[in-house]
């Protein structure tokens, strides 16, 4: 039978755990070698790993997490900021 074995179940737990400081610091830049160093993987195969095991990119998810609690992203908040400025 092909379960998980003790190695998958340590790599979703370290997914899960980056997954969770993006949760937390969802205000912050996106840093995915970060949070690659986070779960203890390279960047190349964090991203990889998150996208199978998450269905998205960290920063497709970042984006509709973002969504989800009302919080501009990208250029939005790039032009938010530039207006705050010039009032």
């Amino acid at each position: 039978m092909g379960g998980m074995g003790a190695t998958d179940l340590d790599e979703l737990r370290r997914l899960r755990r980056a997954r969770d400081r993006m949760d937390r610091e969802y205000a912050q830049p996106l840093d995915v070698p970060a949070l690659a160093r986070t779960a203890l993987m390279s960047t190349a195969h964090f991203a990889r790993r998150f996208r199978q095991a998450y269905g998205t990119g960290p920063r497709a998810y970042r984006i509709s997490s973002r969504a989800g609690r009302g919080q501009p992203s990208g250029a939005a908040a790039q032009r938010a900021a530039d207006e705050a400025v010039l009032v």
